[in-house]
């Protein structure tokens, strides 16, 4: 029974093996990693112990099996992937800046992801179902976000909530309805996941404090703002949670946002309190970018409790 339902691209990740390569030139490339957003955050979820399931498409490639057996293996239900016969899984093409930043260029809108339709989405598959998790990074065409809005309906009837991280990126910003589509699953989400970078486009003009306000005020239950090496931020109706980050020698900070999503995600669906899935989720998030590769780090929870036995954040 899946208590968590992703949905969204699954694709393979290739990197750049030096700081300062980019697309204009030849260069060394390390992968193919197994990626996607909202993969990312299912196999965190499922590693922690929760029931997840993920829709998807994925081509009938290699790109695809090494996806699906990552997935199989951190103990997602896979049932719900289709393989879209003469196409091709995903890819995302990552170069790293000196400033930390990255360029990614994406075959995404042209592969199997962009087959995701709305009759992919069984009832069946929301018994029991919790919490239904969108990415912003999903939202890149009108027949997707029909079946996003049907994934909202189906998990509605179920019982469930919306989690929403809106994971904007500026180069699918570009491509058409992707702003009023992120705006309309804002809308009906219980739970957001912004990053900084997210909450400034989400609520220009506003501090952190006073974003979240607004997104509370406009019916989000839960706003937690990720902060990267400056920890994270819960705001609810009553609190204001603030969690400082472990200390983490980054290696790779790719898919280290929806590493904390789905550990956070998971804690509170399996009862932990507020405190102690945000303190789990900094520390699944600091685990993450030590390693190269977007999934490479995700964690258990034996190998969180370790982590944070021998390293507590400062302050703490």
């Amino acid at each position: 029974m899946a208590e968590i339902v992703g949905i969204g691209e699954i694709l393979v990740e290739i990197m750049a093996t030096e700081v300062g390569q980019t697309f204009l030139e030849p260069g060394l490339f390390a992968g193919p990693y197994p990626s996607g957003a909202p993969a990312i955050f299912a196999d965190q979820a499922a590693r922690m112990g929760a029931g997840v399931a993920m829709i998807g498409c994925v081509g009938p490639d290699d790109f695809g099996t090494l996806n699906i057996r990552r997935l199989q293996a951190s103990g997602a239900d896979t049932s719900a992937i289709r393989r879209i016969p003469g196409s091709s899984t995903g890819i995302a093409f990552v170069t790293y800046k000196a400033d930390g930043s990255r360029d990614f260029l994406f075959t995404i809108p042209t592969s199997a992801s962009a087959a995701l339709s709305a009759e992919q989405l069984e009832p069946g598959l929301f018994a029991g179902c919790r919490w239904f998790h969108v990415m912003g990074s999903s939202l890149f065409s009108a027949q997707i976000a029909r079946a996003v809005r049907r994934g909202v309906e189906l998990a509605r009837a179920a019982g469930g909530r919306i989690s929403f991280d809106p994971n904007i990126r500026k180069e699918l910003l570009a491509l058409p309805e992707v702003d009023a589509t992120i705006r309309d699953v804002l809308a009906v989400s219980d739970l957001l996941l912004p990053s900084e970078i997210d909450l400034e486009q989400l609520c220009p003009g506003m501090d952190e404090a006073a974003a979240a306000r607004s997104l509370l005020g406009a019916g989000r239950q839960t706003v937690v703002v990720k902060k990267g090496a400056l920890g994270s931020v819960c705001y609810t109706a009553d609190r204001r949670i603030a969690t400082p980050a472990f200390p983490a020698t980054e290696i790779d900070p790719t898919g280290a946002g929806d590493c904390f999503g789905g550990t956070f995600v998971a804690g509170i669906t399996r009862g932990l309190s507020l405190d102690e899935a945000l303190l789990r989720a900094n520390a699944a998030g600091a685990l993450a970018v030590q390693k190269r590769g977007p999934m490479e780090g995700n964690s258990t929870p034996a190998e969180l409790d370790a982590f944070i036995a021998a390293s507590r954040p400062a302050g703490r």
